[in-house]
C-alpha cells in the first residue's frame, strides 16, 4: 500500500521547446519582394510601352510634316513660264498641260500644286499610252526616266513638271509624237519624294485634249513606294 505522503514518480523526459517560426517570416519576406518586383516590372513595361507609343506618334507626326502630295493646279492659278535648256519656252496655264512636237524634240509640261505640308522633290516620270480607266497597279520603278535636274514645289504652292524626248529615232519618241499629234488622251506618272529623299510617291495624271488646243489635266491615282498605302 502506498502511503498518502509518498510522492509520485518524476518523469525524466525532456520538456518540448517551442522553436520560433523564423522560416515563415523569410517566406513572407521573399513573397513580398517577388510581388514588389512584379509590380515594378509591370510599371516599367507600361511606361516603356507608353514611351514607345509616344515616340511612334512623334515619328508619324514628323513624317506627315515632311510628306508632299501633288495634284493638278486650279484653273484660276496664274500662267507659268516654263523654260528648257535649249531655250524653248512654254506658257503653262493653271489646271492644264502643254505638249508640243517638233522635229528635234517633244516638249511636255503640267501645272501642279503641292497640297501637303512637305516640299515635293520631283525625281522621275513615265509616259503611259493609252489612257487607262479604273484601278491599276503601281508602275515599275525601272520604267521611270530620271529628270535632268530636280524640280521643287513648296508646301501649298504652285509649281510644274516638264521634260522632253530628244531622240527622234527612239520608239518612245515616235509613240509620243503620234499620240500628241492625233490628240489621243495619255497619262504621265510622276515619281517624287520629300526633301530627305524618303516617302517616295507616284502620282498618275491624265492629259486630255481640249477644243482650244490645250491639254486639260486631272489627278488619277496615288501610290506609296516606301510604305503600305491607305487602300
Amino acid at each position: 500500500m502506498t502511503s498518502a505522503n509518498s510522492t509520485a514518480p518524476v518523469s525524466h523526459r525532456p520538456a518540448t521547446r517551442k522553436i520560433p517560426r523564423v522560416a515563415d517570416w523569410v517566406t513572407i519576406s521573399s513573397l513580398a519582394t517577388a510581388g514588389g518586383t512584379m509590380v515594378l516590372a509591370a510599371a516599367t513595361f507600361a511606361s516603356t510601352r507608353s514611351a514607345n507609343r509616344a515616340a511612334r506618334v512623334a515619328e508619324l507626326s514628323l513624317l506627315a510634316n515632311l510628306r508632299p502630295l501633288l495634284v493638278t493646279s486650279r484653273h484660276d492659278d496664274p500662267v507659268q513660264k516654263v523654260p528648257w535648256a535649249d531655250d524653248h519656252w512654254d506658257r503653262l496655264p493653271g489646271g492644264a498641260g502643254v505638249a508640243v512636237v517638233t522635229a528635234e524634240a517633244i516638249y511636255m509640261s503640267m501645272s501642279l500644286r503641292n497640297v501637303a505640308s512637305g516640299i515635293a522633290v520631283l525625281d522621275g516620270w513615265r509616259l503611259q499610252v493609252p489612257l487607262v480607266a479604273g484601278p491599276a497597279d503601281m508602275p515599275p520603278l525601272d520604267e521611270f526616266r530620271r529628270l535632268t535636274r530636280d524640280l521643287y514645289i513648296a508646301p501649298g504652292d504652285l509649281g510644274y513638271w516638264h521634260s522632253a524626248f530628244r531622240d527622234p529615232t527612239a520608239s518612245e519618241f515616235v509613240q509620243a509624237a503620234e499620240t500628241i499629234q492625233s490628240r489621243t488622251p495619255f497619262m504621265i506618272d510622276l515619281l517624287y519624294g520629300d526633301e530627305e529623299g524618303g516617302q517616295r510617291m507616284i502620282t498618275r495624271f491624265a492629259m486630255r485634249p481640249h477644243d482650244d488646243g490645250a491639254w486639260l489635266t486631272a489627278t488619277a491615282r496615288h501610290w506609296y513606294v516606301d510604305r503600305v498605302g491607305p487602300r
